[in-house]
Formats: C-alpha cells, structure tokens, sequence
C-alpha cells in the first residue's frame, strides 16, 4: 500500500478544504493513511508534516505499520493528545487564526466539547468535509486485489452453507459452519454478523443467525462476508428448501432480472441513483417495489458500508476503481423474502462482477 502518496494527496488538498490540521481519528481512514491497525489512535495532518497519535499498548506495532509520520506514545486519550500538540504549536509559532478540521461523526459530543475547551482561543476547530472518504471511494489496484482475495475466500462459505442448509436444522448453526470455514482458513474475522433467514424470516432484511429452525419449505436468505487482511467481501444467495410454487420463482426470476439490470447499468459516468433505478424498476413493473425497501447497494473496502451509497437521491457519479455491491430484493412481511448480490469493480468501459457468478435458483430437498 501506498500510504505516502496518499497522505500527500490529503496534504495537498487541506488548503483548498481551509483547514491548517486534520485531524482524523475514524480508524479505518488511520490505517488508509498510515498502515496502522491499532484500536486507539488519531493522526494529525498539516500540509507538510503528520504525527500520529496513540498509547503505550501500540509502540512496537506503531513503529512497525507506520513509515510516513511521527510517532507520539502518551497516556491521554489520541485525540486529546492532538489537540494539545496543536494548541503547543500555535503558542511556539505565534500563529493566529489557526483552523482544526475533525470527523465529527467518530467523535462523541463529550470528545468533542473537550477538544474545543483545549483549543478556545488557539484554534478554530470545525466539521471537516469527508476527504479521506472521498479518497477511499476509487480503490488503487492494490485494495482491488485484496477485495478480490477475500471475495476468493468468501466463495467457499456458501459451499458449506448448501452442505448444512436442511429441514430441521437451526440457522445458527448453519451460520457457525460457515464462521468455522473462514476462520480455518484465515479470514481475521466476518464482515458482520452472518444471515442466515430461513422461512418466514427470509423476509427479515437483516436477519441474523438465529436459533430458528429450517423449515421443510420456503426460502433461506444467507448474506455473508469475511475480513482479509483489512478488507471485506459480501455476497447473499437465496436458496430454497422443498419445491418451490410458481410463485416463488417468479419472486426470484423478478429480483434476479433487478439485480442483472442493476450490474449492466454500472458504468463510469452513470450516477449512484441511476444504478438504484435500474433496478427498482424492474421490481416496480413486476409489482414488487413496495418490498423492495433498501438501497440497491453500498462501497466497500476496509469497512463493509462505505460511499458511494447507491439510492435514489444520491448524485455521485461512478468512477473506475469504485467496487460496490449490487443487492435488490424483495421482502414479504410474514411470507417470504429474495435478495441477490454480487461485488462488484467500476471499470473504464463498464464493470467486472467480482464474486462467483453462479445465480440460478438452488433447490436443497427436504
């Protein structure tokens, strides 16, 4: 990874933002910047210098993951540290005038309340834009490959959820096997909390793993991803246990066409809300936009929601390098419920589907 260039990047852009420091304390934009993986830190950003900040737990792993800015080891909290270096700063440079740009979403308002009390009278502390997450939207090829080794090793889980899925047994343990697989064979953890919704609970959108047991008919929703080296995958297949009526193919058929409309819809140029159309669309002719009731997809990289969001409303137009997921459904309070999603990468000419592309309806028979 790149960390120097992309913290010359911010660099550059602080002046154009109004701002003398950044200081950015959101952890996975820390480990974007700098490399560090740590739980405690905030790092201080001017336009030629930066310090990062955090405790006595961290000083070989600090040493060891950053290369591009000052280390500082201290027992009060990152952030409070920072403030403090920058309110010493102005004393010793008599500056005037100076402004402090933060991440008001990653800090409380009790952080926040401390940070200006440091600071009245040295610095004008104000919400920063999101430049960091603007940065981390268009993936080098580094994150790229990375993503695409932790969709590699995702793939396997949905093998060991077919292998488990079965009248009778709980959705938790199909959920563990899955976890299982992924630890053994090295993922850092899962993205979140695996969903597996079977029956009626299919129609939970996020319905995590729970002690309910398979039904011998109906469809199972199972929405899983692993943490690779930092980075996240996402995939959801909907299976069904038993026959499925007509009408359960035509709800899948229908979320299925949304989803192939949706990914040949990506392209650099076309906006996040366009992409959501394509595929709201579709389910609105099928008669089906009412249960169709998220965004058709979301960024991801080192954390599993990142921008560009793709729903209506959203302006932000595509660009090479962006990988986002693409997951419309259809959820039927107390019936059922269809979602598929895929990753994918915004090409230069279009997209590259990341995750395997198999997509027919499974049937596992009861």
């Amino acid at each position: 990874m790149d960390h120097v260039a992309r913290l010359r990047r911010l660099q550059g852009a602080l002046s154009e933002a109004k701002l003398d420091f950044l200081l950015v304390t959101h952890l996975p934009n820390i480990r974007y910047l700098a490399g560090f993986t740590g739980s405690a830190a905030a790092l201080l950003i001017a336009e030629d210098d930066a310090t990062l900040f955090t405790d006595g737990r961290y000083i070989t792993q600090a040493k060891e993951e950053v290369t591009n800015a000052r280390i500082v080891i201290g027992t009060k909290s990152p952030a409070v540290a920072a403030a403090e270096s920058v309110a010493a700063w102005r004393k010793r440079s008599g500056a005037r005038n100076l402004s402090l740009g933060i991440e008001p979403e990653s800090l409380s308002a009790g952080a926040r309340d401390r940070l200006a009390s440091l600071l009245r009278g040295k610095a004008r502390m104000r919400s920063a834009p999101p430049l960091v997450e603007r940065a981390r939207m268009v993936k080098d090829q580094d994150e790229i490959r990375l993503i695409r080794n932790a969709i590699e090793l995702g793939a396997g889980l949905f093998r060991v959820a077919l292998e488990k899925i079965r009248p009778g047994v709980g959705e938790v343990e199909v959920a563990a096997a899955m976890e299982y697989e992924a630890r053994s064979k090295g993922a850092e953890g899962m993205s979140f909390s695996t969903i597996i919704a079977a029956g009626a609970r299919s129609a939970v959108v996020h319905g995590r793993a729970s002690s309910a047991r398979i039904p011998r008919r109906g469809f199972v929703v199972c929405d899983f991803g692993v943490i690779l080296r930092g980075y996240c995958s996402d995939r959801t297949r909907t299976v069904h246990v038993g026959k499925p009526s007509q009408d359960a193919r035509a709800l899948y058929a229908a979320v299925l066409e949304a989803q192939l409309t949706a990914i040949a819809a990506v392209q650099p140029g076309v906006t996040a809300e366009e992409v959501d159309e394509a595929a709201r669309s579709v389910l609105r002719k099928a008669k089906l936009a009412r249960y169709f009731t998220h965004s058709t997809g979301h960024g991801l990289g080192l954390e599993i929601h990142e921008a560009p969001r793709l729903a209506a409303g959203q302006a932000q137009k595509l660009e090479a390098g962006m990988v986002i997921t693409i997951e419309p459904g259809a959820y039927v309070p107390g019936r059922w419920g269809v979602r598929i999603e895929d990753v994918v990468v915004v090409t230069e000419s279009g997209c590259e589907v990341l995750t395997p592309a198999d997509k027919e309806l499974v049937v596992i028979q009861s």
